[in-house]
């Protein structure tokens, strides 16, 4: 009930937008389209369900031909019946597993066991990509704010020390007052110059995760309801969080390799059936004895079962055995230490949020102390009381009290959602992203699980991650060229299958969008 409601609010909030700049929820949009770790993790995702096909055919019925052209060279005695050929032959066997000691059913289970953890590893890839996504986006937004309040800052020491300077002249003040205000005025320029570093920072951070350049922000829309205590936030990520349900899943598979290795102990059963037909091309010869004409063509089938049982393989399947036992032993030891994970990130997350809210009510208050510190300051200052030291110190108090006040909204937010990543509950189907169909990983396995035909192929996929260079930063010869992903594209091409015939082109980023 709980997960129902965290999740319907979440995807309502994040409908809301402002029409007028770039939402949070539109950065989603673009991340879930475009960021390439997610569309990595998607074609990984491809690959383990082709392991349940390669897992079925071991258990299919098998169909090889032969064909062979041979001409003796010499043939004497009783070998010699007269001819020397050639000879056309060919065949074709069958073969059809009845029992292999559970191997192809384990193999089944084990592979079809790991694609479920194969979902389950693209909804935590999901999540922290929404995750560094929301981190980015809140960065842009706090570090403009943090150089607008620098900017303001550095004006209004400017200010003063122009104010201070003509009061040096009329003998109000003294040089060490001036020299003060013109310390103080190339603090705060260094302090922007800082901050304006950082924010470049985040906004080729924000380029990296979303694929395009920041616009004009929004603010976020509120988080949903979270827990209110540690232990209702840890219960429910022990129950959703993707990354312990992918290897949960894995130590299930890992059973099941176990035993298939077992039946490498046990008998193998097949049902066998041959054909075979020969043509002596030049015709029918004789025997030089008997003088009775030989055939010139014939043709053989049989049917039949083969068994094999072993009985001696050096100590192999017993190494396979505590081997696959090891591997099971590794994954039951990981699945401890990922949770021990998720209960650390869960922890730390909720602690991080209610400590950046309790910093927000602080920092509020110390905002609002510190305006009524400086206008007293600097009323105080005009009649005598105050130093222009005094005034300094206070416009730098407030300062630093406003940069705390929106570096813990940032924190507080980033914190609430990294809070639902852990708890599972920040992934596409949660946000309620539209733009489009969601991706569904259910589509590639019923096309690809229980394929029969040797010969179906598929085109090779072009990136679907965009690239996010400027034509400004564009080298003259690029590395990765649309040149270079054609050439991947035509190498790549599945036998039987197609490629793509018109070439492929990789945007570039020209502008922020509008």
């Amino acid at each position: 009930m709980y997960h129902k409601l965290l999740t319907g609010s979440l995807a309502a909030i994040l409908m809301a937008g402002t029409a007028s700049a770039d939402t949070l929820r539109e950065a989603l949009v673009a991340a879930y389209r475009s960021n390439p770790t997610i569309s990595a993790q998607r074609e990984v995702l491809r690959g383990t369900d082709a392991n349940v096909a390669i897992a079925r055919a071991a258990g299919r019925p098998q169909v090889s031909g032969t064909v062979g052209l041979n001409r003796d060279l010499t043939r004497s005695g009783i070998l010699d019946t007269g001819g020397k050929g050639p000879t056309l032959s060919g065949g074709v066997d069958v073969s059809y597993p009845l029992f292999n000691g559970g191997s192809v059913r384990n193999s089944i289970r084990a592979a079809e066991t790991r694609v479920e953890a194969g979902r389950a590893t693209l909804r935590a890839i999901e999540g922290d990509i929404f995750t560094d996504a929301v981190s980015a986006y809140m960065d842009v937004i706090r570090d403009r704010a943090i150089v607008e309040l620098n900017l303001n800052n550095v004006r209004v020491l400017t200010t003063n020390l122009e104010a201070t300077r003509d009061r040096f002249q009329i003998g109000d003040l003294t040089r060490t007052d001036v020299a003060q205000s013109e310390a103080r005025l190339q603090l705060g320029r260094s302090q922007l110059a800082t901050a304006q570093g950082r924010l470049t920072g985040s906004e080729a951070n924000y380029r990296r995760v979303i694929g395009q350049p920041p616009g004009q922000l929004a603010p976020p829309p509120p988080l949903p309801p979270l827990p209110t205590t540690f232990d209702e936030a840890v219960r429910i990520a022990l129950t959703n969080n993707p990354d312990l349900i992918a290897i949960a899943r894995q130590a299930t598979a890992a059973g099941f390799d176990v035993d298939v290795a077992r039946a490498g102990r046990l008998p193998r059963l097949s049902a066998v059936g041959r054909g075979t037909y020969i043509n002596e091309i030049r015709g029918a010869g004789s025997n030089p004895i008997t003088g009775v004409s030989n055939p010139s063509t014939g043709t053989e089938t049989s049917a039949g079962l083969s068994a094999s049982i072993p009985i001696f393989q050096g100590g192999l399947p017993a190494a396979r055995i505590r081997q696959a036992q090891a591997q099971q032993g590794q994954v039951f030891e990981q699945v401890i230490g990922t949770e021990r994970a998720v209960v650390a990130v869960t922890r730390s997350a909720f602690a991080t949020y209610e400590a950046a809210q309790r910093a927000i009510q602080s920092n509020t208050v110390a905002v609002q102390a510190n305006e009524l510190a400086l206008e007293g300051a600097r009323a105080e200052q005009g009649v005598g009381t105050r130093t222009v030291l005094d005034v300094l110190n206070a416009e730098q108090e407030l300062l630093n009290s406003q940069v705390a006040l929106v570096t813990a909204k940032r924190d507080a937010y980033v914190a609430g959602f990294e809070l639902l990543n852990a708890m599972g509950q920040a992934e596409a189907q949660d946000l309620g992203l539209e733009g489009g169909p969601l991706y569904d990983p259910l589509a590639n396995y019923r096309r690809v699980s229980r394929n029969w035909n040797d010969w179906s192929g598929e085109r090779m996929r072009a990136p679907s991650a965009t690239r996010t260079v400027t034509p400004q930063e564009m080298p003259a010869n690029p590395t990765v060229t649309p040149e270079l992903i054609n050439q991947l594209l035509n190498q790549s091409g599945p036998v039987g299958g197609t490629v793509p015939t018109q070439p492929v082109t990789t945007p570039v980023v020209t502008q922020p969008p509008q």
